[in-house]
Formats: C-alpha cells, structure tokens, sequence
C-alpha cells in the first residue's frame, strides 16, 4: 500500500538535480519547493509572486539545491537551459518598477541585494565586482541613465553588474513578417522566457513571447561568451526582484531548467492565472436582484436621481474633445477628491504662491500620490499646455519625479505627482532642520539631480528645459535620492532646434542673466540654474539673503571672494562640522563657479557636469570667470510678470514644490 501511495505522489514532486543531468520543471507553484525570502512568497493560485504592492522592497526565490556547471573547478561550463513565464503587473498603467531578473549565481538569496534599480541584486559597493560570479538576464522596466539603460522596457545579459553587456527593447521575431514585434513588458499579460546557454560553442540566446506563442526562430539576444571564468563548479539558479516608488507585483507561473540539454516545455494549460490589472465591477442591482414595482420603490429611485444630480455637480469637471485622446494621463477629479480625503486640511503637505498640495491614495490602485491644485482664469494657451504636461508625463529617469497626469475642473487645473516621503530637499537645508544631511547624501543628491538634467537636455526624445531648478524644487524619496521635480515651468523642442519662450520666469537668485535680458530660457540658463543649487546644498544657504548689515548677501559672490582668496572651503556648510570629503566640496565649489559664469557659452553642459562629478574628466582652471554681483542681485523686479516669478519656499509635512506654477503659462506668459 505504502509503495502504490509512493509512485502515485511521485510524479508530483520536483525531479531533483544532478551532477549529470540537473533538471526540474514547475507548471505552476503549488507544490514547489523553493527558497525564498524577502517579499516572494506563493499565492493559494499557483503564482509565484516575487513581491506585493509594497514600496523599495526585494524578493528573491532560488531552487534549493546546488547544480553542478562544470565537471571540475577549472572546467568548462556546460550548456544549460532554462524557459520560464512571467507576468509584471503594475497599479498604475504607465509606470512600473523595476523588473524580473533571471539569475545564475553562487548561493541562494543574494544578500546586500537592493531594491529599485538595483533590482534586488546587487548594491552600490559590489555592482560589477569580477568576484560577484553572477549571470543575469534581466526583464527591466525602469530607465537608468547611469546604468546606460537603453529605455524603460528592456531585456538585457547581465554579467556580474547592472549594467547589461548585451541589450533590445522587449520584442520578439514574427516569422510572417520577418520583423521584430516590441511587446510591453508592464502589460500585464503573461510572457515567456528561453535562455540557452551552449557550452561548446560558448554562445547564449534570449528569446522572449507572448504566452501561446511559438518560440520564435531568432532570439532577441546573442551573446558569444565563454562563461566557464564567471561561473562556479556548482552554481543556484533563481530570480530576483524589486519594487521602487510605484507599486507593482512580480509574478512567475512556471519554470523548466535543465543541464546538458533542452528544458521541458511547460504546459501552458496548467499554469494558474494571472491577477486582473483592475478589479472586475460587480452590479449590486444583479447580485440582489430587481426590487418590486412599489411607490417606496419609486420614491427610491427619485431621491437616488436627486443624489446623483447633486454628486454630478460636485464633481463637475472640464472635459473637452481634444483631451479624449490623452487617456490614462487625465485623471477624474472625483477619484482625486476621495484620494485627499476632500482636500482636507489634514492631508495639506503645503502651499504655495499659486496653488496647494496635498497627499492622496488613489482608491483603486492604492498609490501614494500628490496633488498640486492651481487656479486658472484664462483659457489661452491651454491645450498646447496640457499637451506638454502629457509630454512630461513620459519622462522616466530615477532623479525625476513622476509627474502622473493632471485634471481640470471649473476655475482649477490640478497636477498629480508621485509622492515623495521625505519631501524637499530645502527643508533638510535651512531653518534648523530635523536632522542634518551628511557629506555623502549630499554628493548622491547633487550626482542625482545632474544625472536628471543630462537626462532631460540629451537623452529624451525632445529637449526639456526645466526653467526652476533649486532646492525646494529637489525632493527626496525614500532613500534619500535626489529627484527634481515641479515641472509646472518646463518647456520642449526637439533636438536640433531652439528654444522659443520669451518669458522671462523661475525664481530670484538662480535666473541666469541672459535670460533677463532674452527672455529665452536655454538649456544653458538650466546650467546656471544648477550652479546656484550647487552652492545652496555645498554651503546650506540660500542664493539670496538679508544681511545683518542691511540689503541682500549674494551667495555666489561670497564664494568668489573665497576662492579668489585661496579659501574656498571656509564655504562648506558649517552644520557638517568639518565632516566632508575635501576633494568633493572643492569640485562641487568650483564647479558651482563654473557653471555661474555669465557668458553662456563659458558653461559647461550637463553632460560635462556628469563627467566631472564622476571624475571621468578633471574640472579645468578657474582662471577668470566673469562673475558679476550684478547678475545675481535683483534689487527690484522691473522686466519680471508678477505671475511668472517663484520665490524660494518649503514646504511642511511632504511632498513639495515651488511656488512657480503652470497658471503663469495660462495667464498667457508662454
């Protein structure tokens, strides 16, 4: 009896590995044996979640037992193969974070591993460590520029860092049309993997597929590579993943691998569902039934005509033609109002000249948002507006913060931002703060936000001139990352041609003076912006401010007389107590010069700003710069609109932005 039970439940365990011929398969989770930790777990479907709707979170999930590579320490690798489907669903339907990494490394769990872009693999110390022995391939949805990520929606071979050395947007080969289909990798829907490694011919293919189709003839990626240097005799195989600032959840449904030949297909019949993007709406009305015709039945429905009438008026808004093909990136104002619990008092993070903001969740999709309401009166200029908010809304870089959509209503224009928790740089800054940023967040922060600014000048699609760069405008997530954000000042134009605002706005101490006289904001006018940035967090003071003798102290002509002195670091903020890097304050203070100087073309572009920060080049000589205290100290506001001026401000509790705002491009200052 015992040995009928053993053969009948024996066909339901995973087959075990081998020195020789290593192999299991998985057609869903729900008797699997696996390691996991962090956030993986498995669903009561079959679903092997890798993580949930949670935050900066990883999760990892390994086969438990080691699989022998190579038949000794000094051998050659052996061919391997794995297939796997997967499915990525994020709550918002544009964003996502940050991907599914298939992975070949030397224990089980990757210890250190990180969250958001370091995709719960490695950390900032051991990213691309020849002694990591890890191969990768990564499902990633995120675009880093410091990773030289290709865009957001990519598939890549990695080997022993982040930074692919093989990679293709997501798209898989259709043999009727002998063309390469992209797919979407935050769709959804389920997909497919195959990884082949050929241990003789030292080559490894990548092929990706929608669930049901055929494995294509030509893989995505080919990579010609002896891995025998980077793996070990005996090896885990697993995935690993991670959440960032919008919620999203990693899923697997089923997995093959196998040594020394081709993994077992996986049948795609027994593989559990994946989760609906939304959840499905029920009808009371059909799940009770039809009520009897009575008079309280049409008194009912009377009052209930009453109610809904009065709910349309209250949360009327302007929805025009030309908005419909906009889609996801117009939110309903009545999904906003329930978000901020009516626009409480209670969930203001704080105001501005023009506008308030306010912190929500979102009731679907439960993610943490921010609301900017601003009041407009004027109508001109709003559809090409709205149409570069949507614009912006495509951006995707880490050191940005997301600006979701936006809603009009009536008299107001509302921007919907991703919450940040730790709100805006300045209030670490200034005004006896919580506590004091060190030396080291601060270089991240400044090394973040001129990562954002090479990303908006030269590597999106359109060139993007942010127009109010400063600290207030900085705002810090979870991990303290710098990300600039308010783009209510923003403006495009495609690569190649120029600027065409002639409207001089931004906030006192950091417009550029070319931009007074012009009214043409540049990305150099950008440049200068962030060299008044860099002096605020090296020196934790304002561009501007009152002096105890009478009038205004200028920052920027404080730090000159220094340097000409020879005594520029007597400029690094005393609240750090002498705690600093003593070659990075002097790069950040000189650099700061650099980019302040008042010809235009004398400043470096962000680009160059990059290099020096990382110190792929060395900073040139200050030798004269060129710096006027005139330039920077605006005595009165002759030239300025009054709509188009910000002033420095921070705010309580969260996320924050400046006062500058949209409303001065809709009371006609384009």
């Amino acid at each position: 009896m015992l040995l009928k039970l053993l053969v009948l439940l024996l066909p339901l365990l995973p087959q075990s590995a081998t020195a020789d011929d290593s192999h299991f398969a998985f057609n869903g989770f729900k008797l699997a044996n696996l390691t996991l930790d962090g956030l993986a777990k498995f669903t009561p479907r079959g679903l092997l979640a890798l993580t949930n709707g949670t935050k900066q979170k990883t999760g990892h999930a390994f086969y438990p037992s080691p699989i022998h590579f190579k038949n000794s320490p000094t051998g050659s690798a052996l061919s391997f193969s794995t297939t796997f489907v997967f499915g990525i669903i994020p709550q918002y339907p544009t964003l996502s974070g940050h991907g599914i990494v298939f992975v070949v490394a030397p224990q089980r769990g990757l210890p250190g591993g990180l969250p958001s872009q370091h995709l719960g693999l490695f950390n900032e110390f051991n990213d691309g460590n020849k002694t990591n022995c890890v191969v990768a391939v990564e499902l990633d949805t995120i675009y880093n520029s410091e990773l030289k990520d290709l865009n957001d929606n990519h598939v890549g071979i990695d080997i022993n860092g982040l930074q692919s050395v093989t990679a293709e947007p997501a798209s898989y080969y259709v043999e009727k049309t002998h063309r390469f289909q992209n797919l979407s990798l935050i769709s959804g829907k389920a997909m497919q993997v195959w990884v082949e490694y050929n241990g003789s011919e030292k080559t490894m293919e990548v092929t990706i597929a929608p669930i049901g189709v055929e494995k294509p003839s030509k893989p995505l990626l080919f990579l010609s590579r002896d891995l025998s240097p980077i793996i070990n005799q005996t090896m885990y195989v697993g995935f690993s993943s991670s959440t960032g600032s919008v919620f999203t959840s990693h899923y697997i449904l089923g997995w093959s691998f196998k040594i020394n030949g081709q993994a077992e297909p996986l049948d795609l019949s027994e593989l559990p569902k994946l989760p609906r993007m939304a959840p499905k709406k029920t009808s009371k009305f059909l799940t009770v039934g039809l009520p009897l015709i009575s008079l309280a039945s049409v008194f009912a429905a009377i009052s209930g005509v009453v109610f809904l009438l009065e709910r349309r008026r209250k949360f009327a808004e302007v929805v025009e033609e030309w908005e419909r093909e906009y889609g996801t990136h117009r939110f309903k104002f009545k999904d906003l109002y329930i978000a901020t619990k009516g626009f409480r008092e209670k969930e203001l993070l704080g105001s501005g000249g023009f506008g308030r903001v306010y912190r929500g969740v979102l009731p679907t999709s439960k993610l943490e948002i921010a609301v900017k309401r601003v009041s407009h009166e004027s109508r001109q200029g709003m559809r090409e507006f709205v149409a570069e908010i949507v614009s912006i809304g495509r951006l995707r870089h880490r050191n940005l913060v997301p600006l979701l959509g936006y809603c009009r209503r009536k008299g107001e224009l509302l921007l919907v931002y991703d919450y940040m928790p730790n709100g805006s740089l300045d209030k670490f800054l200034y005004d006896q703060p919580k506590f004091t940023l060190n030396w080291q967040q601060r270089f991240k922060v400044i090394k973040g936000v001129a990562s954002g600014l090479f990303y908006l000048h030269e590597e999106w699609e359109q060139v993007v001139i942010h127009r109010d760069v400063k600290a207030s405008n900085v705002l810090l997530d979870g991990e303290l990352n710098g990300r600039l954000g308010d783009f209510g000042l923003a403006r495009l134009y495609d690569h190649g041609t120029g600027p065409q605002t002639t409207h001089v706005v931004g906030t006192i101490g950091y417009i550029a003076p070319e931009h007074t006289r012009t009214g043409k904001a540049s990305t150099s006018t950008d440049v200068y912006a962030f060299g008044a940035f860099l002096l605020e967090v090296a020196s934790g003071r304002r561009p501007i401010e009152a002096s105890s003798m009478g009038g205004d102290t200028v920052l920027v002509d404080w730090v000159f007389s220094l340097w000409s002195k020879g005594e520029i670091l007597r400029a690094v903020d005393a609240n750090l107590g002498g705690e600093y890097v003593v070659e990075q304050a002097e790069l950040v203070l000189k650099l700061a010069l650099l980019c302040l100087q008042g010809e235009p073309a004398m400043r470096p572009t962000m680009r160059q700003v990059v290099q020096y920060l990382e110190g792929d080049i060395g900073l040139p000589e200050l030798a004269t710069i060129g710096i006027s205290a005139t330039e920077l100290r605006f005595s009165n506001s002759e030239g300025f609109s009054e709509f188009a001026l910000s002033y420095p401000s921070s705010m309580d509790k969260g996320f924050t932005g400046s006062s500058s705002v949209a409303e001065s491009l809709l009371s006609g200052g384009r």
